[in-house]
């Protein structure tokens, strides 16, 4: 027989997660520049790739439509 959960109440709640938090390690303002331009880099070449593979099949398609 499963055991019955007891209720957390709101104070033990705020406490709980005033610990947790406090646990939490945020990055430093170089961390985040870095990871940001890393992340607007990886965006543009993806992007141009993305467009690239579109201009691909988008030419083969309408090749094969001038078939039929």
């Amino acid at each position: 027989m499963a055991e019955k959960k007891t209720r957390t109440t709101p104070g033990e709640f705020i406490r709980q997660v005033r610990t947790e938090s406090s646990k939490v390690v945020w990055p430093t303002r170089q961390e985040t520049i870095t990871t940001a331009i890393f992340v607007g880099i990886m965006m543009v070449i993806l992007s141009l790739f993305f467009l690239g593979i579109d201009s691909l099949f988008g030419a083969l398609v309408g090749w094969l439509l001038t078939l039929a």
